[in-house]
């Protein structure tokens, strides 16, 4: 009979394993088995990652995050930057703003004192980043690639123009710590902001991946993509297809054809078209063309991963793990057979 052993035990034997207790698994040895067998989501030469945003329903640090990832047997990701920026030493917030109110309600606006608490603490973020070791983003490298996962991407809250230059570039470095050879951000409206990241991408050599919501249109990064050959797209395609107009599975994949050496990340989600509601649900039952898409990238073997975008809600009795698992098993289904 095996030995149960207890969290803190558990901990200290298999730290790679600590949210197997969580998933069903009651021994060492059981858990330990299930972290030597290394995730592989590389399919047809397709490979598929997730944004560990996905993971956002399931509280975690960077060794919980990383048995999310195994126990969704993916092989790459593009990291957010809390859990890791938190390993690091990255000063705590003084305000805890706490889930979003039920019902898809707006948080009560910040109170004066609360803004200059904001104010003070964001300083501290910056001085905190313009001088922080890059050993601990090393350390996390080797423990995610030593499991079998490669970091693609970093997105750290470090790029808006309130951001320092010395912030932007500490986002970069990190990138490169972990093993990413790419940033992602929300692609800003004003061309200077544009300018600014793409020139400080070219002097790190580190891809700026501009993400995109349902502003998209074939022309949306033309100028970012002029300033710079740093500047890239981070694609979302449901997002793309959500918005509706003249963008049509058609003009979708029209737009990857002619975009796919500017790409530098895609996301992926099942969305619907307006007409049918702009809906994000699980895989299979919205609009966006999935298996032409992938079909196509291995096909013509095109290089930027493909990344899963947990945004459809989650059935009940079901979990992230359990989802993103879902995506990547259908992603597979297709470019294998």
């Amino acid at each position: 009979m095996e030995k149960t052993v207890s969290r803190r035990e558990f901990m200290t034997a298999a730290p790679l394993a600590t949210v197997g207790l969580m998933l069903g698994f009651s021994s060492a040895g059981n858990a330990m088995n299930r972290w030597l067998e290394k995730p592989n989501s590389k399919f047809g030469g397709v490979q598929i990652g997730v944004i560990t945003y996905s993971y956002r329903s399931m509280p975690h640090d960077v060794d919980q995050l990383l048995q999310f990832c195994i126990d969704s047997n993916v092989s790459a990701i593009e990291l957010m930057g809390d859990s890791v920026e938190a390993f690091a030493g990255k000063p705590k917030s003084p305000i805890q703003m706490g889930p979003p109110p039920a019902g898809g309600g707006r948080r009560p606006p910040l109170t004066d004192e609360q803004k200059a608490q904001l104010a003070e603490y964001n300083k501290q973020v910056a001085e905190w980043r313009a001088n922080v070791s890059m050993d601990k983003f090393k350390e996390v490298r080797k423990k995610y690639n030593d499991a079998g996962i490669t970091i693609y991407a970093f997105k750290p809250n470090a790029f808006s123009p309130t951001n320092t230059d010395a912030e932007v570039e500490y986002g970069m470095r990190a990138a490169k710590a972990l093993g990413a050879n790419c940033v992602t951000v929300e692609l800003p409206t004003d061309p200077a902001q544009t300018q600014r990241l793409g020139d400080l991408g070219a002097k790190n050599k580190v891809y700026m991946g501009y993400h995109n919501h349902t502003q998209a249109t074939d022309t949306l990064w033309d100028t970012a993509l002029a300033q710079s050959p740093y500047n890239s797209i981070n694609f979302d395609c449901g997002h793309y297809l959500a918005a509706g107009g003249k963008n049509t599975k058609e003009s979708l994949m029209a737009f990857l054809e002619a975009k796919h050496d500017r790409i530098s990340t895609m996301h992926i989600k099942d969305r619907t078209t307006p007409e049918h509601g702009a809906g994000n649900l699980e895989w299979g039952k919205g609009d966006t063309p999935i298996k032409e898409m992938l079909l196509m990238f291995k096909a013509k073997k095109y290089k930027f991963p493909v990344t899963v975008e947990l945004e459809y809600e989650i059935p009940a009795g079901s979990n992230a793990v359990k989802e993103v698992a879902k995506c990547v098993a259908y992603a597979k289904n297709i470019l294998v057979s």
